[in-house]
């Protein structure tokens, strides 16, 4: 099996797909979407790319896909989508797959990205009535436990970290309940978001000028009434307008 790869990178002639042995060892688990790295040309250092598809053989002789990297991967239907805006802005498919990735995870320097961060969840294993029985019963005494199993109740699948401040325990008494079944401790990878620390203020509409409103409402009328005609719009300097020239077609 080989798999269809985009460079990534911004050289127009390298928006295109290479062909790269899928060695047995990721054939299982390589998929669409995937980031991975892989020789290019005759560069030493290993290029990241990314996987837009697969066939069953290449009429050139290919290099074998290195590694998958982990972390940050697209699903095919992005992968779609980049390839679709690709074509509709004339830019690379990659800088489109990377418009999709998250904040912070695009650089190629991979000791510049925003890492990945596993924490411990904390999960009920009982059910809440057979937890109400043992606490009415007082075959469960402990008031920490006790404490702890019912802040569970209210708040299942918390980090072990706001489980030990609100529910005012310690990591024994966690690690107690855990040992005797009434709960379990879940890693689950979470993405960490660069934007948590910034306020961001929503844009509003601007109002127009005077001027403006009369180049809008001549143009806008064109428009409302099927007539042909040309405006040359002068923008002043720093106003990323220039001068433009703009046809209205009906």
């Amino acid at each position: 099996m080989v798999a269809e790869v985009i460079i990534n990178s911004t050289v127009k002639n390298l928006n295109k797909t290479f062909d790269y042995n899928i060695p047995a060892e990721i054939a299982g688990i390589i998929k669409v979407g995937d980031r991975i790295l892989v020789p290019f040309g005759n560069a030493k250092k290993l290029e990241e790319g990314f996987v837009v598809g697969f066939k069953e053989k290449s009429e050139y002789k290919v290099k074998d896909i290195v590694a998958i990297q982990e972390g940050f991967n697209l699903k095919e239907e992005q992968i779609e989508l980049a390839k679709w805006m690709a074509r509709r802005y004339f830019c690379n498919v990659s800088d489109c797959i990377k418009m999709m990735l998250p904040p912070g995870t695009t650089t190629k320097i991979l000791d510049n990205r925003v890492k990945e961060k596993n924490l411990n969840f904390v999960y009920l294993k009982k059910e809440n009535e057979e937890i109400d029985f043992l606490i009415e019963t007082k075959k469960l005494k402990s008031e920490k436990q006790i404490r702890t199993l019912k802040f569970l109740q209210e708040n299942d699948g918390v980090l072990i970290s706001d489980l030990e401040l609100f529910a005012d325990v310690s990591r024994a008494i966690i690690n107690t309940l855990e040992k005797n079944g009434y709960i379990e401790i879940i890693e689950k990878q979470v993405y960490r978001n660069p934007f948590i620390n910034k306020k961001l203020k929503r844009d509003t509409d601007l109002e127009l000028t005077d001027e403006q409103k009369i180049a809008y409402n001549s143009i806008s009328s064109c428009i409302q009434n099927n007539e042909f005609r040309e405006f040359l719009i002068y923008g002043i300097t720093g106003s990323r307008k220039n001068r433009s020239l703009f046809t209205i077609n009906t």
